[in-house]
């Protein structure tokens, strides 16, 4: 299925085949394709660039597909990194973080710090906590085929 070029944003580079590819809905997938292109909320003489996934009902292009800017995408893909790098540990706690800190990292961005942590505010973290390590662990060979491909570009790319 082609991803359409007529809408606000602009498909640049595209991966048209992505339902395919989808993890656990592979084949079976809503998210027909992913682009780089320009952002939709581009104003005049201002140029963002903006990662798009695109999904189709079946018989239209849904307004649940998303658009994120490229810093975002990647503040994404360092929230997964920390994640899975605490969940490879977490066997130590008995709740699967540190009850007294749930401050898992604090990562350098920009002159500050996106700080990861678990989410104490969920009155039902340790029941969920739970149910989240397990399913990161069903999905570790999806996510870790990702990951080693990311880390081999980033290695080609000199970083």
């Amino acid at each position: 299925m082609k991803i359409p070029t007529t809408l606000k944003h602009k498909p640049v580079i595209v991966a048209e085949n992505y339902e395919n590819i989808d993890g656990r809905n592979a084949y079976n997938s809503e998210a027909k394709g992913i682009s780089l292109g320009l952002a939709q909320w581009n104003d005049r003489g201002k140029i963002d660039i903006s990662a798009k996934v695109w999904r189709h009902t079946g018989g239209k292009w849904s307004r649940q597909s998303e658009e994120l800017p490229l810093h975002r995408v990647l503040d994404l893909a360092i929230l997964v990194c920390r994640t899975k790098q605490h969940f490879q540990e977490a066997y130590r706690f008995e709740n699967l973080y540190n009850t007294e800190n749930s401050v898992v990292d604090r990562v350098g961005l920009q002159g500050d710090a996106m700080t990861v942590a678990v989410c104490t505010d969920n009155e039902k973290i340790n029941e969920d906590i739970k149910l989240f390590s397990q399913s990161l662990s069903e999905d570790g060979e999806l996510i870790g085929e990702r990951l080693s491909t990311l880390s081999r570009i980033l290695k080609e790319m000199g970083y």
